[in-house]
């Protein structure tokens, strides 16, 4: 077991490497292919020792080799993280169909948490692949019925994020929320059911507002990214589904 995590660290950390490209390239409308990776403040060509996750990193000193500029932090801690969270997938999960689909998962969360906070965009085409590939996953575990199934739940998710949206619109008489969070939800409800789904946009909330309160009193501005806070509440949700849906049970349960 200890081989594949340490396997699946290794890799993580190169998915992380070209995740650091999709989200910056893509979300300027720029190539993911060409041109080839440089330094973007000397346009240096990099060669490939300087292209190896976290260690070119540490032997460049966090400094571009032609210019000498300093290297932002997020490449190498993208890196880490994905390799860890990759690890995780299958620490949780094992030899199953759920370590595919956390492993896509990550990979969403990931890219998403990056375009949002940097550009204030989560990428139609992170979330389209993303969407695929978890309904290839589901294809081979049940059927085209697991596929509509779970495609119901996405609509089902992303009609409920669109009403918010338009009373919110209505109400403050602004934008309340970005059509990326509407469409990131299409991809959360591929996962979860109504109660899952619902309990996922509530997290989302309670994770978004101490920020919100900071970014009100201190930044003055109401303005901020929601993708962030729903791309992390997806991700516990999802790798603590069988116990969040046990407490969801019990108190409906109650309820009754």
């Amino acid at each position: 077991m200890s081989v594949i995590l340490i396997s699946l660290f290794i890799i993580g950390l190169f998915f992380g490497s070209f995740y650091n490209v999709v989200a910056l390239r893509l979300s300027q409308n720029e190539s993911i292919i060409f041109p080839g990776s440089h330094c973007p403040k000397c346009e240096h060509r990099l060669s490939w020792y300087e292209l190896i996750p976290v260690f070119s990193y540490i032997f460049l000193r966090g400094k571009c080799h032609n210019c000498h500029k300093p290297i932002s932090l997020q490449y190498p801690i993208v890196e880490v993280l994905t390799g860890i969270l990759f690890a995780l997938s299958f620490y949780i999960f094992g030899f199953s169909y759920k370590t595919i689909i956390s492993i896509i998962v990550v990979s969403v969360v990931i890219i998403t948490i990056i375009t949002d906070i940097k550009y204030m965009v989560i990428l139609d085409e992170v979330l389209l692949t993303g969407s695929l590939l978890i309904g290839i996953v589901y294809y081979f575990q049940g059927g085209i019925y697991e596929v509509v199934d779970h495609v119901i739940g996405g609509l089902f998710m992303f009609l409920v994020l669109l009403g918010i949206k338009v009373l919110g619109d209505y109400v403050f008489k602004q934008e309340s929320m970005g059509w990326g969070d509407v469409k990131l939800s299409f991809f959360a409800g591929l996962l979860f059911d109504w109660k899952l789904g619902l309990t996922y946009l509530i997290l989302a909330s309670f994770l978004a507002f101490p920020y919100a309160v900071y970014s009100s009193l201190k930044k003055k501005t109401n303005i901020l990214p929601f993708g962030p806070f729903l791309a992390l509440s997806l991700l516990i949700i999802f790798w603590n589904y069988d116990k969040v849906e046990l407490i969801i049970n019990l108190l409906f349960t109650r309820g009754k």
